[in-house]
């Protein structure tokens, strides 16, 4: 388990939406420290490409949209 503490990860794609409603984003995230790795995270809440997320957990990655 990651135990670095929060990372900072800046988004570099928005796939599309998902949940039940349409209320979460599925997103591309690519991390500030370490710029080769790239992971899908889902995001609730208003994200565009260029935004920051910190991320207090970096190991989990999203499953891809049907």
């Amino acid at each position: 388990m990651d135990t670095g503490g929060p990372k900072k990860a800046a988004v570099i794609k928005v796939i599309g939406r998902t949940g039940s409603r349409g209320q979460v984003t599925q997103v591309r995230v690519q991390f500030m420290d370490d710029t080769k790795r790239q992971i899908t995270r889902n995001v609730k809440g208003p994200v565009r490409v260029g935004d920051i997320l910190t991320l207090l957990e970096s190991e989990r990655e999203a499953r891809r949209l049907r």
